[in-house]
Parts: structure tokens; C-alpha cells; sequence
């Protein structure tokens, strides 16, 4: 059983404030509390939150370098140079590069696209790629996803006569590479209003602005739009502002006419066309366009999402399918072995962080099983294995931790690092292994604090099963796209039992469907969805109460619709304490 969660209940909105809303809007105080939350506290602004304009998007001008960036985009363009097109191997990079390639196809035909393979190159851009680019004749490189920290790489581009555009949204370091122009909103130098784009989303910017300079209409720029909600949401950036008016319409192009790899993405997945949510692309699609680069090569998910026809999609998205399919094997295999050393105490660290190592594990899978560490432990984790002669690996966090900065304090012992506050790659020598892993320990332990160790699901209002009517669903559903920033709501519900037809599902009975009355209201029955917690089956199966904390789910079936609880945790009646 994974560590258990403590309960924290968010403080209440300001009650005036909630009174107000719920008068001008006319919903009701739970609905309202939830927007004033959000900073939705008038009409204006609950009218904006609920209908998202593309109007509202940001000038595009306002990144800096971005005039340069288009200039020299144009130049290449009316001079018929050869462009190619850079990304990483991850959903973000991938996504991103097939943005930019169906854009400048319009335009010109000397466009192409390379990801560096994840074994042999690495993540980032890499001397292997520069070198490729020159042998083949192109001018232009612009990075996506990538780039920020490549200042030597952009000095051998420029030796070879090659000028570089960087789009990326990695956090910079105080040198920048001197290219043509970088775009990347946490510049400090930059003073775009909203500095969480997606690596897919500063591309588009820079289509954006292209556009905007040169006459192409905006409403030719939509179809890309369901490759920048798959990036937006598979990224974890932020779902407010900018990223989620853009979610909202490539939600809405993803379920009314996607590309055809999408598509088949979609159908390889079952999941339903037409009702796709956030949550599809997390766990369904976006793991499936990850696989490529993890198991093969990244290049495979451009070609998927650049596909013309459906016949080229559908025989690509079956490679990438079982791709996924093979990954899911080898990961479920090395997490086995990682929770094993654990145990064991054979792993580099686990006193305060937990840093395991096997220079035989697969590279593409180790940041999938840090993630499944992590829920198991829940401490920073660090997990390594060896390629072409370096100990490489992935860093995953616990909420308030900032692991990026645990890991920059060892910079003089890593080759190379980069990512997030919450997710990290590394790569180093041999010799600096048993040195590094003592020191993330230590510093970790000089850092976390008690409350950061306990896995906490914050619930925003108690609610009573009665007050999950339609109409009220139908507003709450309007909240979405739900992300990092805009979370599906959580509500807690107390002393409610299974009404009888609760059991297990799923491989091996690990998850539960449920019946859920709450005993003040036996009439209000709600069918419910709890993921991996059947170590609570017979306690509900033999009639006893519990609390209940969920967010309210549609869920589609055989073409129906019904509400259904999503249970992210469970308390026996005896144990009701909600901080």
C-alpha cells in the first residue's frame, strides 16, 4: 500500500466574495468558492474563465529576440535555404517538431526534421546532429524543446556556417548561447506576461508571430492546435492563462477533427473520439507518443504526427502501440528490481533521498520508475544506468521539493543536467557516482522538511452526495481543461458505505468500483472509481462506513454518459481527521 496521504482542507475563500459571485453569476456558494479560488471574482472575469477567447493570446513580439527569430525565418524562407527542424525525443519535443514541420511545408519544401536518438546522442542538441545538418546542406537549425544550455554546440553551428533559432523553455543559465535569436520566456530579459509555455508552445509562438508579420491568417494556424493541447497537458506546465486558453482549443480540435496520427493514437487507445479529456492524453496518448523515443526512435512519433494519410497513421501508430506495450514490460521489471534494492538496502542512497543504480537497465524507462519510487517512498528519487560509457539517469520530486536545485549543487561532478523543479536528466562519470549520491543525500537532508515526506491531497469543499446534481455538473465540467494550476476539484464526503455491489477490477483486483451512498441521504447513490486501493475491499465489503475524498468525472461507456467519483483516498470511520 502506498504511503498514506494526510488531508488538508484549503482555507475558505472570502466569504463576501463567494456571495457576491454566486448573485452575478448565479450558482451556487460551492461552485463560486471554487472560482473566487481561482481569482474569478466578478462577472467579467468568470465570463472570460468559462468562455476562453483566442483573442486573449499574448503578442507574440513581446518574447524577446523575436523579431530576430522571424527575420531570419524569413530570410531563409524567400532564399530557399534548407531548414531543419530540432527536437527532443520526448511528447513535448516531438509534438513541437511536427508543429513547426506542417507549418513551414506550406511555405517551402526544403524543410526536415531530426531527433537525436536518446542512446547514442543524449538529450538536448548534440554535436552528431550540428555535424548531420552540414553534411546535408542546411543553413538554418531551429531547436524545439531544447537548446538553452548548447552554447558550444551553437559555436560549432555557427564554424560550420550554420545559424541556430533556439525555442525553449528550460530555465537558462546565466550564459546563453549565442544564436540568432532565443526564445525562452524564463529569459531573465524577457518580459513576456506569461512565462510557462510548453517547448510546443514557444514554437508556436514563433509561427504565431510569423504569421502575424507576413499576413498568413490566424484561422490557418488552428489544426496545430491539437498538437500543442497534447504537449501542454503531457508537459505538466501550468493549465492557467495562456496555456489554457490554448488547451481549451486544442481540446476542442483534438475531439472535432484531429490529424490523422492523432487519430489513430486515439483508436489505438480506446479511448472515444469526441470525448477526449486531459486526463486521455496524460495517461493514454501521450505515454504511447513517449514510447517511440524510449523504445526505438523519436523520429517515429514525428512521422506519426506529421502523417498524411490514415492508412500511413494507423500502420505507424501499431509499431508505436506495441513500442509501448514492450516499454510497459521493462519498466513493471525494473521497478520490481529498484523496490527490491530498496528493501534490500543495496541501493546508493535511501536514508533521506532514494538513488539506485543498474548499468544495465533500459535508459528510456528510468524516469517512468523514479515516478513509481516515488509514489512508493515518497522521497526524492534518482534513477541511473549506464550508456556509451557515462552513468545517465532521471530525478523525480515530492511537492515542495526543489530537486533541480539538489542536483545544481553538484554540478562539478555532472557532464551534463537539465529540467525541473520536479523532474530532472543527469549524466556523469563513473568515479563521481559514490560522491554524488552522499551529497543529493545530504543535501536533501539539509533541505526537506518533515511535512514535505507525507504525500497530501488538498481538498477544496466538504460536499454532500445530494448536492451532485446535473446542473451542477454541467458548470463544474466547465472548469476545464483541468491541469497543474486549474486541478479537477476535490471534495470530501464523510460516513458513506458501498451499497452492496462494490468489487475488484482490473489486472490482479487492484482497483474498485463502487456504489456510494452517504448514510444521511440513502437515496443518493453515485457509482464510483477507486485506483489501486483494493486493501480497503473488505473493510467495504463488510458494510463499514468510511470518508471519501474525489473529484467528479464524466465517464463514457458504449456511447453513454454517466458521473462518476474518481476516489483519490479513503478513511475508515475511525480515523477522521481533516487538518
Amino acid at each position: 500500500m502506498e504511503k498514506e496521504c494526510k488531508w488538508i482542507l484549503k482555507e475558505q475563500a472570502d466569504p463576501e466574495k463567494v456571495e457576491r459571485l454566486c448573485a452575478e453569476v448565479g450558482i451556487d456558494r460551492v461552485l463560486s468558492s471554487l472560482l473566487v479560488h481561482r481569482g474569478v471574482e466578478t462577472f467579467e472575469q468568470a465570463r472570460a474563465f468559462f468562455r476562453p477567447s483566442l483573442d486573449d493570446l499574448h503578442d507574440p513580439f513581446l518574447i524577446k529576440d523575436m523579431d530576430n527569430a522571424v527575420e531570419r525565418l524569413h530570410k531563409a524562407l524567400e532564399g530557399s535555404e534548407k531548414i531543419l527542424i530540432y527536437g527532443d525525443y520526448d511528447v513535448d519535443g516531438t509534438t513541437a517538431v511536427a508543429l513547426m514541420f506542417s507549418f513551414l511545408k506550406r511555405f517551402t519544401s526544403k524543410v526536415d526534421f531530426y531527433i537525436p536518438d536518446r542512446y547514442d546522442e543524449g538529450y538536448g542538441v548534440s554535436i552528431k546532429g550540428i555535424d548531420w545538418a552540414a553534411e546535408n546542406g542546411f543553413s538554418l537549425i531551429i531547436t524545439l524543446d531544447c537548446g538553452i544550455k548548447a552554447i558550444d554546440k551553437v559555436a560549432h553551428a555557427k564554424e560550420l556556417g550554420i545559424d541556430m533559432i533556439i525555442c525553449d523553455h528550460h530555465l537558462p543559465e546565466l550564459e546563453l548561447p549565442a544564436a540568432v535569436a532565443v526564445l525562452d520566456p524564463k529569459r531573465e530579459d524577457c518580459h513576456y506576461p506569461f512565462n510557462d509555455l510548453s517547448g510546443c508552445g514557444v514554437g508556436f509562438k514563433l509561427v504565431q508571430a510569423y504569421s502575424q508579420k507576413y499576413g498568413v491568417a490566424f484561422e490557418t494556424l488552428i489544426p496545430l492546435l491539437d498538437l500543442l493541447v497534447v504537449s501542454i497537458s503531457s508537459d505538466l506546465v501550468t493549465m492557467v492563462g495562456e496555456n489554457r486558453t490554448l488547451a481549451y482549443f486544442g481540446l476542442k480540435r483534438l475531439n472535432e477533427s484531429p490529424r490523422e496520427g492523432l487519430l489513430a493514437m486515439i483508436n489505438l487507445s480506446n479511448t472515444e473520439p469526441g470525448h477526449i479529456s486531459i486526463d486521455d492524453i496524460v495517461f493514454k496518448i501521450g505515454p504511447r507518443i513517449n514510447a517511440a523515443g524510449r523504445m526505438e526512435s523519436g523520429r517515429l512519433a514525428v512521422e506519426l504526427l506529421t502523417a498524411q494519410d490514415m492508412r500511413k497513421a494507423m500502420s505507424i501508430g501499431e509499431k508505436i502501440n506495441e513500442s509501448n506495450n514492450d516499454r510497459k514490460n521493462i519498466d513493471r521489471e525494473i521497478t520490481r528490481e529498484a523496490l527490491e534494492m530498496v528493501e534490500k538496502g543495496t541501493c546508493l542512497a535511501h536514508e533521506n533521498a532514494t538513488v539506485v543504480y543498474n548499468p544495465k537497465w533500459n535508459k528510456g524507462v528510468v524516469g517512468i520508475v523514479a515516478s513509481r519510487l516515488v509514489e512508493a517512498y515518497y522521497k526524492p528519487t534518482i534513477v541511473l544506468t549506464k550508456s556509451n560509457g557515462f552513468i545517465t539517469g532521471s530525478a523525480r520530486s515530492v511537492g515542495g521539493f526543489d530537486l533541480y536545485e539538489a542536483i545544481e549543487s553538484c554540478a562539478d561532478l555532472l557532464e551534463n543536467f537539465g529540467g525541473h523543479v520536479y523532474a530532472a536528466g543527469l549524466t556523469l562519470k563513473e568515479e563521481n557516482l559514490e560522491e554524488f549520491s552522499s551529497r543529493i543525500d545530504n543535501f536533501v537532508k539539509g533541505k526537506i522538511t518533515p511535512e514535505m515526506l507525507v504525500p497530501a491531497v488538498e481538498i477544496d469543499e466538504k460536499l454532500d452526495f445530494a448536492q451532485i446534481t446535473p446542473k451542477f455538473f454541467r458548470i463544474l465540467k466547465q472548469f476545464q481543461p483541468f491541469g497543474p494550476g486549474n486541478s479537477n476539484p476535490v471534495f470530501v464526503t464523510e460516513n458513506v458505505y458501498d451499497a452492496g455491489n462494490g468489487r475488484k477490477v482490473g489486472a490482479g483486483g487492484v482497483h474498485m468500483k463502487l456504489d456510494l451512498i452517504q448514510e444521511s441521504q440513502p437515496y443518493h447513490q453515485i457509482a464510483a472509481i477507486a485506483f489501486n486501493m483494493s486493501d480497503y475491499y473488505d473493510y467495504i465489503k463488510s458494510g463499514n462506513a468510511l470518508d471519501v475524498c474525489y473529484s467528479i468525472v464524466e465517464n463514457y461507456y458504449r456511447g453513454n454518459s454517466t458521473i462518476q467519483l474518481r476516489v483519490r483516498d479513503i478513511r475508515e470511520r475511525k480515523d477522521t481527521t481533516i487538518l
